[in-house]
């Protein structure tokens, strides 16, 4: 059995939180958790099944720093990749409160560059229970992967996640 690759950014934080969260739902000895900023294409073809991990809002907004993040480095490794014999999952945290005109976005935009790079995503997750206003990681009335707010709803984490988990653990196993 291969393992899945669980690649999220940045270090610390929710986004790295929830990584470990679903890691731990998985089985860990199923799972290499590798932070996006030390990946590269080589690593991303080790994989069958992956699983990426996003915010739409991190440290760097929060510090006024306007330096590329890990994921803006990143994004062109997607692009270049070749996803097409692979299975994808995405997750990503946002802040259904604050930021209800764009809860999650990012994960949406990360969707659209998966499905550009041919890539079997799965885990799309109903919006009932999620309170919004608008979301890009929105296709076909669902999010294209499991959105989570630990800012407002932290303790729906587990259980959001267990749910997910259930739905996608047999496909990334086989």
């Amino acid at each position: 059995m291969n393992k899945i690759g669980l690649f999220f950014g940045p270090i610390g934080g929710s986004t790295h939180k929830a990584g470990q969260i679903i890691a731990k739902a998985l089985g860990n000895e199923n799972v290499d958790l590798i932070p996006v900023k030390e990946a590269s294409v080589e690593t991303l073809k080790k994989y069958d099944s992956i699983i990426f991990g996003i915010s739409t809002l991190g440290r760097e907004t929060w510090d006024g720093i306007h330096t590329k993040n890990d994921w803006d480095l990143f994004m062109p490794i997607i692009e270049e990749s070749d996803f097409s014999s692979k299975k994808v999952a995405i997750y990503g945290l946002g802040d259904s409160v604050t930021y209800a005109m764009s809860f999650v976005d990012h994960m949406g935009i990360l969707a659209e560059k998966l499905e550009n790079a041919h890539a079997n995503l799965i885990g799309a997750v109903a919006t009932d229970g999620y309170s919004f206003e608008e979301s890009k990681a929105m296709q076909n009335g669902k999010f294209v992967g499991l959105p989570l707010d630990e800012d407002f709803e932290d303790y729906l984490t587990q259980e959001r996640v267990d749910r997910w988990v259930a739905m996608i653990k047999p496909i990334l196993l086989g």
